[in-house]
């Protein structure tokens, strides 16, 4: 019987390549955090709270950083093409059903969207999540109608697998989510 490897993130993530640099948020960068998550695509894919304003982009931040102290189970990183300004976030999360696999989740900021930088940053958190962490699979969890995160996982090499659907509360409404799984090669 395969033992029971559970993921553990270290206290910092900094990951580049393919022209993306993925880093941990900092106080700095609050503003960046309200333009990627006051937006009604966001709002209506995400569990963020809407509006997204520097109050909420302030606790947002302060949560993260709390979690990364308490030994995190979640790393959230801005996504950047400079190391500078963010132009979106990817989350990486120890899943709950089996914490041997990875979870991704990510939201590109609408001026900067269309540009690849959700597909870059999936593939360079996913190869981490893989081969770094030695995760056992790497998912993403998507509703069947956000279309162009259907598109980034497939442009990606995730496939839909056959796994129950997964129903979350977001926002006082029932979501229902399939879930994807990377496909080395």
């Amino acid at each position: 019987m395969p033992s029971r490897h559970e993921i553990v993130l270290p206290p910092s993530i900094r990951l580049s390549g393919d022209g993306v640099l993925l880093r941990e948020w900092t106080e700095t960068d609050l503003s960046a955090l309200v333009e990627v998550y006051d937006d009604p695509e966001i709002d209506r894919w995400t569990p963020v709270p809407s509006p997204f304003d520097s109050t909420a982009a302030a606790a947002y931040l302060a949560r993260a950083h709390e979690g990364r102290e308490e030994g995190r189970r979640t790393a959230q990183l801005a996504i950047t093409t400079d190391g500078e300004q963010p132009r979106g976030e990817i989350l990486l999360f120890r899943c709950v059903v089996d914490p041997r696999d990875v979870e991704l989740a990510y939201g590109i900021g609408s001026r900067h969207r269309r540009q690849g930088l959700a597909s870059r940053a999936v593939r360079l958190a996913a190869d981490y999540a893989r081969h770094q962490l030695s995760a056992r699979r790497v998912l993403l969890r998507i509703e069947p109608e956000n279309s162009p995160s259907v598109a980034v996982a497939r442009a990606t090499g995730f496939q839909l697998t056959d796994d129950n659907p997964v129903t979350r509360e977001a926002k006082g409404r029932q979501v229902t989510l399939l879930t994807w799984c990377h496909q080395d090669g």
